[in-house]
């Protein structure tokens, strides 16, 4: 049976939702699917083949459809029109894509996305669609609620990374819960069994050995709460330091206008996810902050980052938040 995994996002990207996509795409392969994973052709400062970035088994396919990238006009202006027009333009490419490939309409192909909007034309050309609901819905007016309601009721299968999408999806929407699956982000838990231990990890990567280090990995938005760890730092002794690993090049820009001059934090930048295993074994608290000011934050997110901290055995201060 084939699966098509549809993803409107840039492949490599340094953002954690590429991770998850591609090894999401592996893990089907491995129990015998022919996978496919189809995405834009855009504009990509990471140059590196996706398969070596990820470092994953290239059991699968992944095809890039021609794409009017909005790139260079996602500014705070231009912003949301240029991401509808691109969501829009990668459907119509997508659908001629299907149309010509002859994948519609046949039993054993299998539609998978964590995007809405491809999935709604497709409900209505193929019984085998399934939705991986990640940002919950917002609801704004009485026709989004109805259009997502006509949306849920045509999909053979909904996924939702934590159980409080369940029971928002079953009071909202009147989903069965038959119809939905709970499966919450995941990672490769061999990635973090490494041989090094905390000293032998400093020395790696050149950390001093006398100092606390409390780390933090993943992106510097706001709403995973990385403000209120770095304004902490006043509150820590002399010896204590805050390191920042990840971001975007932009978020980092702004973060280090921000914080780069106060004296315990340390801004590394985004490095490769094969290095992060490091990073947290040379740590002696990982902290995930999140903030509860945030939907995504409170209610929606299944962090990935929980499960690497996890997985590598450090100990762990989080947010005591329902997510």
């Amino acid at each position: 049976m084939k699966l098509i995994y549809i993803a409107n996002i840039r492949i490599p990207t340094e953002r954690a939702h590429g991770l998850e996509v591609v090894k999401m795409c592996e893990a089907f392969a491995r129990e015998g699917l022919e996978v496919d994973l189809i995405c834009p052709q855009r504009f990509n400062p990471i140059k590196e083949d996706a398969f070596k970035y990820y470092d994953i088994e290239k059991n699968f396919k992944i095809k890039k459809l021609p794409h009017l990238d909005p790139g260079p006009l996602e500014n705070k202006f231009w912003g949301p029109l240029a991401s509808w027009l691109g969501s829009l333009e990668f459907n119509f490419t997508s659908f001629w894509y299907f149309l010509m490939k002859k994948l519609l309409f046949k039993s054993e192909v299998i539609f998978f996305s964590h995007d809405h909007f491809p999935l709604f034309y497709l409900s209505f050309l193929s019984h085998n669609v399934f939705y991986d609901v990640h940002d919950f819905p917002r609801l704004k007016s009485f026709i989004h609620k109805f259009y997502y309601q006509f949306f849920f009721k045509r999909l053979r299968g909904i996924i939702v990374t934590n159980s409080w999408k369940k029971e928002k999806l079953k009071t909202e929407f009147g989903i069965n819960e038959r119809k939905i699956e709970v499966f919450p982000n995941g990672i490769e838990i061999k990635d973090f069994d490494i041989k090094e231990d905390q000293k032998g990890c400093r020395e790696k990567l050149g950390l001093l050995l006398d100092k606390k280090i409390v780390l933090y990995t993943g992106h510097l938005f706001s709403w995973k709460g990385t403000d209120t760890l770095a304004q902490a730092s006043q509150y820590l002794p002399e010896n204590t330091e805050i390191y920042f690993v990840g971001g975007t090049k932009e978020d980092i820009k702004k973060f280090k206008i921000k914080y780069s001059t106060v004296r315990n934090v340390r801004i590394v930048g985004h490095r490769p996810h094969s290095e992060i295993p490091y990073w947290q074994k040379a740590a002696d608290v990982l902290v995930l902050p999140n903030t509860a000011k945030e939907e995504i934050s409170k209610y929606w997110t299944s962090p990935m980052k929980m499960f690497e901290y996890m997985a590598s055995k450090r100990p762990i201060v989080a947010s005591d938040l329902p997510s």
